[in-house]
């Protein structure tokens, strides 16, 4: 039996409003949401910011005031440089192989990466490849060689 948090299940939930919706986007009000599943707000915030960010394939916008909405938009990057560009800064100097990883999923989920393609970028982004013991170094050559295949990737597109 698989043991699944309350933030999973606040997970599903909002990914199932998005699959609903007649939109890529759906605006939620963060009181309702917490209600819902009995939960304080700042629970909703945190699913939100940690399930729902730029690199799973997602931008969120909050308006408070009113009851705080949030509105939860699922990405194309294929059709929007300016997410692509942006997906590209949020790599930085330094990503994990977690963070690389989800990446590569949202690009794939775009229809920018074919899973063969996945495959191989991942090969050669692992721990073992790139074989620098150095975490902070790792991290960076990781970056390096990501943000140079997006680079690339973006003027294919």
């Amino acid at each position: 039996m698989t043991h699944h948090s309350m933030s999973d299940t606040i997970e599903e939930y909002l990914k199932q409003l998005l699959l609903s919706a007649d939109t890529a986007e759906v605006e939620i009000r963060r009181s309702d949401i917490a209600d819902h599943f009995d939960v304080v707000p700042s629970q909703i915030n945190y699913v939100i910011k940690t399930r729902f960010t730029l690199r799973d394939g997602y931008v969120v916008q909050s308006k408070r005031g009113g009851g705080g909405y949030i509105r939860i938009e699922q990405i194309d990057l294929a059709s929007d440089t300016d997410v692509f560009d942006q997906l590209v800064a949020s790599i930085g100097t330094r990503i994990t192989q977690k963070d690389e990883e989800d990446i590569l999923t949202t690009l794939y989920n775009n229809g920018l990466l074919s899973t063969r393609e996945v495959n191989m970028i991942s090969s050669i982004l692992t721990h073992e490849a790139i074989a620098i013991t150095d975490a902070e170094t790792e991290e960076k050559v990781r970056a390096n060689v990501l943000t140079a295949l997006l680079s690339r990737l973006r003027y294919e597109c």
